[in-house]
């Protein structure tokens, strides 16, 4: 098995709804903002390669919305997913699953594309897409806090194609996706998010998705505004990081746009930074 990261592009959110009652002055130091208070962020989604199989986790925002919506995040960046794909000698036919750990556009938006006449369509025309049945009605039917988050486009189109399964989180991992030795279910940034985790190169890898959006989003209150409930993903954060730090994890990073990955360690103030690496460096 072999595992990249795929770089899908930058874009800008609000520092301190990143952080949310983290003060500026302390922030500031580990994502520097612009004159608009906005940070840069990474959409940084993983491919596994595993003989046959091709399972990508997670798609960026895409390239099908319209340029307001594009500017309310300031895109930039060089990297596409097609690219990044492109880069590695694959195609978007030759993916065959695709598990996406949320809805939110900024992790889902690039499995839909809409074609020249306007038709959306799946970007992976081969693959199997892969949620979960709760996080799935609560993306559909979404509350007045998130509504602007799920987007019907990036999210329809998936099951009208047929191409859609669920996976039962309260059964474990399905036999369909032997990458993955646990996915842990995280209901504070949102309702039965999934974080999986794979045994790579001796190693214990976890893509954090957005329960650790960032190496500087470790300490325990560093918690997102975009949290449903940010209590409960301190909870579920410390146990996740307590057990990264006693298990030796490697932590996956999507939205870090400087560090892929990172560790943690236990320190007398709690679950603290280890270090910052990346994935060719296991």
């Amino acid at each position: 098995m072999t595992i990249h990261p795929i770089d899908t592009g930058l874009f800008k959110l609000d520092g301190g709804a990143m952080y949310g009652v983290v003060p500026r002055s302390m922030w500031q130091k580990l994502s520097p903002p612009d004159a608009n208070n906005m940070c840069n962020w990474a959409m940084r989604c993983l491919l596994i390669e595993d003989g046959g199989r091709l399972l990508l986790i997670d798609t960026g925002i895409g390239e099908k919305q319209d340029e307001k919506f594009r500017g309310h995040f300031f895109l930039h960046g060089d990297d596409t997913l097609e690219k990044s794909l492109r880069k590695l000698g694959f195609t978007s036919a030759d993916i065959t699953d695709v598990f996406l750990t949320h809805l939110h556009f900024d992790h889902c938006g690039g499995s839909v594309v809409r074609r020249p006449d306007g038709v959306l369509q799946l970007a992976f025309p081969n693959a199997t897409y892969w949620s979960n049945e709760a996080h799935w009605d609560w993306a559909v039917t979404p509350n007045p806090r998130e509504k602007a988050s799920f987007l019907k486009e990036n999210i329809l189109p998936i099951q009208e194609s047929g191409h859609l399964k669920f996976i039962d989180l309260q059964a474990g991992v399905p036999d369909a996706l032997p990458q993955f030795s646990e996915i842990i279910r995280s209901d504070g940034h949102t309702e039965k998010m999934m974080v999986p985790l794979m045994e790579y190169k001796g190693r214990k890898l976890a893509f954090m998705a957005d329960l650790l959006p960032s190496a500087g989003h470790v300490p325990l209150p560093y918690v997102m505004s975009y949290d449903v409930r940010p209590l409960i993903t301190m909870t579920e954060k410390e146990a996740v990081l307590r057990r990264a730090a006693e298990e030796n994890w490697v932590l996956l990073l999507e939205h870090d746009p400087t560090n892929e990955a990172c560790t943690v360690q236990m320190t007398d103030r709690g679950v603290r930074l280890g270090e910052t690496l990346r994935l060719a460096d296991l």
